[in-house]
């Protein structure tokens, strides 16, 4: 998951808990002054562009008919939807202020999950909760959720493509694995509010080509 700062205070999140959006929407403009044909603005070409990004996080049978929301530009910025969904799944594109592509795609838990931790709340979580991002995600510290770069002791890495797992009760984490260099499910963020388990997968191209 992505850890946020907004000193660069709004610099990452990591997971993707929830959060607030913006874009920018535009209307046709004529590019030919004698035929008046008329082309998509840049900024509905991006919008486009990041629908398809955000879907990219989850398998079709969740992105097709999940909303799509846009970052904000800056923090406390209300939330905009580039795409209504009905499915009660919200998939957000990469965030340009991060580095590497991670859009994700949270459930209603986790949703809620990263409202708390933009507030720096706890989380309220009341039963399973799943994320996907399956195109990876930024580098981030696997103990500290808002570390915005490496130290001698935060575990600062990259995660590839990845499941994530909320439970309700974070003492059913005490015991699990938290290395995540073994290439098997680990627990990231442990003895924090903020815990939750890391479940490596194969790229989707990987598995496309099986």
């Amino acid at each position: 998951m992505k850890s946020y700062s907004y000193s660069s205070d709004f610099k990452r999140i990591r997971f993707k808990e929830l959060v607030l959006f913006n874009v920018m929407f535009t209307t046709f403009f004529m590019i030919n002054t004698l035929s008046f044909s008329q082309m998509p603005s840049k900024a509905s070409a991006d919008k486009e562009t990041k629908i398809l990004n955000a879907m990219s996080a989850a398998p079709k049978s969740i992105s097709a008919n999940a909303i799509i929301m846009d970052w904000p530009k800056k923090m406390g910025d209300q939330p905009t939807v580039l795409r209504p969904g009905n499915n009660g799944w919200t998939c957000y594109p990469d965030m340009p202020q991060s580095e590497g592509n991670d859009p994700m795609c949270l459930d209603k838990q986790w949703v809620t999950f990263f409202d708390a931790y933009m507030k720096k709340e706890t989380p309220k979580i009341t039963q399973v909760g799943f994320a996907y991002m399956l195109a990876g995600d930024s580098y981030v510290s696997n103990t500290d959720p808002f570390a915005t770069e490496e130290t001698p002791d935060n575990e600062w890495g990259q995660e590839g493509p990845h499941i994530m797992v909320l439970v309700p009760d974070n003492n059913a984490l005490q015991g699990m694995n938290w290395d995540r260099t073994k290439g098997e499910p680990y627990v990231m963020f442990r003895n924090t509010p903020y815990a939750h388990i890391m479940v490596p997968v194969p790229a989707v191209s990987d598995l496309s080509s099986n």
